[in-house]
């Protein structure tokens, strides 16, 4: 007696063609994702999961083509943070850099571009319109001055200075421009707990690659203006 055992006609050819593509197919789906995962970590920063700066600045001059005058663009410090790391260690700087690139994220929202350029300086771009500007940062300035909980359960008190600038001032939407004025306007409020509005003056500040000079690290600021 013949035990061999007869597959089904053409529904069985059909479905061990189907089993016989999958394999390629599921290893190039591997593949793919992995690919995937390789360049969202290229365009990432691993501590915050902020744009890195290529990233964010091809964002955030997309946005501003986009929306023009509506647009505002801000450059964020956390203040003291040195005397942190000094002081409590650097996984507590880590997580209060972690806590600041989620603030950013939410405060800001999912259009927005929300990126961390180096250390403890962040850049954001955003559509915001100037009849709601004044609340929003003093909203975002609340936030950033919450008090970040370490893992340990403590807590440590933390500060940001925010600077902000819109294309309606300058008459430009050159993304160097706006943000040079917004690090000046920065640091006319450094340590104030107030956000400061960037005006025309700030648009005179003298600037290498876009930041402005006596800026720390305006020699690297290069990539990201």
């Amino acid at each position: 007696m013949n035990a061999t055992v007869r597959l089904p006609g053409r529904f069985s050819r059909h479905a061990l063609l189907i089993a016989t593509a999958a394999v390629p197919l599921t290893g190039w789906a591997a593949h793919a994702l992995t690919l995937h995962k390789r360049l969202a970590a290229t365009r990432k920063d691993p501590l915050t999961g902020l744009l890195r700066r290529d990233a964010y600045t091809a964002r955030a001059r997309r946005l501003l083509a986009r929306h023009g005058d509506d647009v505002t663009l801000l450059m964020v410090d956390a203040d003291h943070f040195k005397q942190i790391n000094d002081t409590l260690g650097h996984a507590a700087g880590d997580a209060v850099l972690a806590a600041f690139g989620a603030r950013l994220t939410t405060w800001a929202g999912p259009r927005a571009a929300v990126g961390r350029l180096g250390g403890d300086e962040f850049a954001v771009v955003l559509e915001l319109a100037s009849v709601r500007r004044a609340q929003r940062l003093e909203q975002l300035v609340r936030v950033l001055h919450t008090p970040v909980t370490l893992d340990d359960g403590s807590t440590v008190d933390v500060a940001a200075s925010v600077g902000a600038a819109s294309p309606e001032v300058p008459g430009t939407r050159d993304l160097a421009v706006l943000q040079r004025m917004a690090d000046a306007a920065l640091y006319d409020g450094k340590h104030t707990g107030c956000a400061v509005l960037a005006t025309a003056r700030h648009a005179t500040v003298r600037s290498i690659n876009g930041r402005r000079i006596g800026r720390p690290g305006t020699a690297t600021w290069g990539r990201a203006a």
